[in-house]
């Protein structure tokens, strides 16, 4: 989301018109879901995907006309049995897509956009919103908990929270009809050690849109050359994390230090925290040894138990591309399920 708004910025920066197409709603089986967004350019370029297939190249025509027109408007594509042929579909299900004209002259439109990039650096819980009572007329903002609405007067208290609650969305209020989706969810993944695994994990991770810090008690793996892709590198005291950092409800945490004794302390410290994930890596073995300490340590035995371990989804993985894939895997469906894209 953060690269395409910036994708967008850029083309009205240089003075061009564009459109952004965006699925406000869809059901059955279809290559992309609500909250898929793409902008097209006035010379039929692309950026970001609704899914590809017919779909995304039948989306971009209507883009085109959009942009020529100079008009936004609401489109259906209804994939039943008799339509999935001709759209070149595998299996049915419909789509909502909305053609938003992008005026380059409009000022609005490009604070937004920088907004939105700055919500990110914030790493705060932040929504995007359309009004769409009038689809012909442009309304574009974002809603963030500190700021409250930008670039959109926004709904009444019953539809903000109508919006918080869900994660993508149309919804009335007030008399008007808006849809909306988070598209900043706050939360860091701590990384705790520098080595061959957090080295594969951190650019997967970064590439899908988690924000990375990498903590390790070596200077020579805990630098920038290593890890370009995180947000920071720490170099601190495995004893005193908390001294360097604060870790939240909505933070993941992966533990995967060089050896079992500051395996054992960094997530003692971390159980006392509520971070939305913890991962530990190591041998089924090596985790039961490492539950018996943290018990007598007075750390429930559920709340151990919470922990993935070994970290990772289950897919046999070996060697550390491998575990970085696996990890990967899980820390999506985990955000998944927080965003409520669990189905």
């Amino acid at each position: 989301m953060r690269q395409l708004f910036r994708e967008v910025l850029s083309t009205l920066l240089q003075g061009e018109d564009a459109v952004l197409v965006t699925i406000i709603a869809s059901s059955g089986s279809t290559p992309r879901g609500t909250g898929s967004h793409m902008l097209v350019r006035q010379d039929g370029t692309t950026a970001g995907t609704i899914g590809g297939g017919a779909v995304e190249f039948k989306s971009v025509e209507r883009a085109l006309k959009a942009m020529k027109d100079k008009r936004s408007y609401t489109h259906g594509f209804v994939l039943g049995k008799e339509q999935v042929a001709d759209l070149g579909m595998i299996c049915g299900g419909d789509v909502v897509v909305y053609f938003q004209y992008l005026d380059h002259e409009n000022l609005d439109f490009q604070t937004v956009c920088s907004e939105i990039d700055k919500a990110f650096e914030r790493d705060e819980n932040s929504w995007l919103i359309m009004d769409i009572t009038d689809e012909a007329a442009w309304g574009l903002g974002i809603y963030n908990e500190s700021s409250g609405f930008l670039g959109i007067e926004g709904p009444d208290e019953a539809g903000k929270a109508e919006m918080i609650k869900n994660k993508s969305v149309q919804f009335s209020a007030g008399g008007r009809r808006y849809y909306s989706e988070p598209f900043v969810s706050a939360g860091c993944v701590y990384i705790f050690g520098g080595g061959h695994v957090a080295q594969e994990i951190v650019p997967v991770l970064a590439h899908i849109g988690f924000k990375c810090v990498v903590f390790d008690d070596r200077e020579e793996f805990a630098n920038r050359t290593l890890f370009p892709a995180a947000e920071k590198v720490i170099t601190g005291d495995y004893q005193r994390i908390f001294d360097y950092l604060e870790i939240r409800e909505f933070d993941y945490v992966c533990i995967m230090t060089r050896g079992h004794q500051s395996d054992y302390i960094v997530q003692r410290q971390v159980l006392t925290r509520n971070a939305c994930y913890v991962g530990v890596i190591g041998s089924r073995k090596k985790l039961a040894a490492i539950k018996e300490k943290l018990m007598a340590d007075g750390i429930p035995g559920d709340k151990i138990d919470r922990c993935h371990s070994p970290i990772g989804l289950e897919i046999y993985a070996e060697t550390p591309a491998e575990i970085a894939i696996s990890v990967a895997g899980e820390l999506i469906s985990v955000r998944a399920g927080r965003e409520g894209r669990h189905r």
